[in-house]
């Protein structure tokens, strides 16, 4: 009864459809569209044509929310004549009707007018049909609040689904039947999901029965054939969320997640400890939330930091242990990470984070020992480690405040870092052509290994870190070699 008296009211309060659209129509218009934007919407109507604002491009001014780094424009022109009327064009895709042009600052994206038909691939449509009606344009598409069209020449503001009031409700709703907007493209449970998650906004009951219905072969829906590149672009951008847990957990019922990230989905129902609140699936999204959303390496360190929990779960006073789980996870947050095509390097910085994100600090390490730490870590990623321990803490659920430990153990770093730097091989007062000619052997793992060795010392001796004081280390090794020519030299 509450929910519906809820709904009653904002119902009552926000007026009629045509209400809403007009207070949208007024935003828009008052909005300062740059001059770039205006002047190509004014080189695609020459000659009777006809252009509007589609897409995000209104919906996020709507949401007074700063919208992606592209406009979305479409036209009545087709796509050969939108070539020749602008100098920088790219024919993104232009055997559906996408042209990009970039004559401004921002790209916009144009594409022209257009009924689709059926989607056999359950990504693209197989025909497509121009037209010159924008309501059929925007009757294909998958979402009502990316349903609405706005040519700030004239004020004219199409809305044929009613998404500006769905924007006032802040409800989530498709075009049509949402399992038919599914079947078209495999990939739009997880738009829905990401969009939900980055605008905040609530999936009505329809579009949440569909979800829910996904897993059930009889709907026609399909996503074995959606290409991981774009599914990584989705959760890309999903990852910019202030929650991106909402997003993981609208996935949960549509079997996706198990689909495309299962190393994350096993970890539902796996109970912890008394030191947490939450099972290892809650745990790592609230621990994703905590993170920072403008450090997407910590973020996705944060989601997957204890994926290796399910692995190493061992009862132990009928509580779970989870020893090792970091190794484990870092190796199963590479397979997942390289199955959604993902950079090489960021792939890897993840991983590190994973491995390294159980480190446990002891006011009574001495300096050498967090000099080696240092070394182990590398201090380009101290600052990452640091905001992911905090993030855990807070996704713990039971755990309140900062870590107090961390701020003494900031203050050593800083410290030490300005007595040496030398916390790697690099960073050596000699080099390996120092070693070769003071050793007077050839390039090979020798090499390697006596620079680990003054390393070592050096971690012990910052102030041993000078040339003549390595080269005398190495003098004296080569002495060690002389004496016992059959065996490998002892480290200095």
């Amino acid at each position: 009864m509450r929910e519906f008296l809820r709904r009653w009211w904002q119902n009552w309060s926000l007026g009629s459809e045509g209400a809403a659209r007009e207070r949208a129509r007024a935003r828009l218009s008052a909005h300062p569209w740059p001059a770039f934007v205006l002047g190509a919407l004014a080189r695609l109507r020459e000659d009777g044509g006809r252009a509007y604002l589609v897409g995000g491009t209104v919906r996020d001014v709507l949401l007074g929310r700063e919208g992606d780094s592209s406009i979305d424009v479409a036209t009545s022109i087709v796509p050969e004549d939108v070539v020749r009327r602008f100098e920088r064009v790219v024919p993104t895709g232009i055997a559906h009707g996408t042209v990009t042009i970039l004559d401004g600052p921002v790209p916009v994206e144009c594409t022209t007018f257009r009924r689709e038909d059926r989607y056999s691939d359950a990504r693209r449509p197989d025909r497509v049909a121009f037209t010159t009606d924008p309501l059929a344009d925007l009757d294909r598409r998958d979402l009502t609040v990316n349903a609405m069209a706005f040519d700030p020449a004239s004020g004219e503001l199409l809305d044929p689904h009613g998404g500006a009031r769905d924007l006032e409700r802040r409800v989530l709703r498709a075009v049509g039947d949402p399992l038919e907007r599914f079947r078209e493209d495999g990939l739009r449970p997880l738009r829905a999901a990401r969009l939900s998650a980055t605008l905040e906004l609530e999936m009505d009951d329809e579009l949440q029965r569909a979800l829910a219905r996904l897993p059930d072969p009889d709907t026609g829906y399909r996503a074995s054939g959606v290409a991981f590149e774009r599914v990584q672009g989705e959760l890309v951008q999903l990852m910019k969320a202030r929650e991106p847990s909402r997003g993981f957990r609208s996935l949960v019922p549509t079997g996706l997640l198990g689909l495309w990230m299962p190393e994350l989905d096993r970890c539902r129902g796996v109970t912890q400890n008394r030191y947490h609140e939450y099972d290892v699936f809650e745990h790592s999204l609230h621990t994703c939330d905590a993170a920072p959303a403008t450090k997407p390496v910590v973020r996705w360190a944060a989601l997957l930091h204890d994926i290796g929990k399910p692995d190493t779960r061992e009862e132990r006073g009928g509580e779970g242990t989870f020893y090792n789980h970091h190794f484990v996870g870092a190796e199963l947050a590479g397979v997942l990470l390289e199955r959604l095509r993902f950079p090489t390097a960021f792939r890897e910085a993840v991983v590190h984070l994973v491995r390294e994100h159980m480190f446990d600090y002891h006011p009574e390490w001495s300096d050498a020992a967090v000099r080696r730490w240092l070394a182990h870590v590398g201090t380009d990623h101290v600052a990452d480690l640091f905001d992911l321990r905090i993030a855990d803490r807070i996704g713990n659920g039971r755990k309140r405040g900062f870590p107090t430990y961390l701020d003494p153990l900031h203050r050593r770093i800083d410290q030490l870092l300005e007595e040496s730097r030398a916390l790697n091989v690099r960073d050596l007062a000699v080099d390996g052509t120092d070693v070769m000619r003071e050793l007077g052997i050839a390039p090979g793992p020798e090499v390697r290994e006596t620079l680990e060795a003054l390393l070592e010392e050096v971690l012990d001796h910052p102030d041993r870190n000078r040339r003549e004081v390595l080269l005398a280390r190495l003098a004296e090794r080569r002495g060690e070699r002389a004496l016992a020519p059959e065996s490998r030299a002892e480290s200095p």
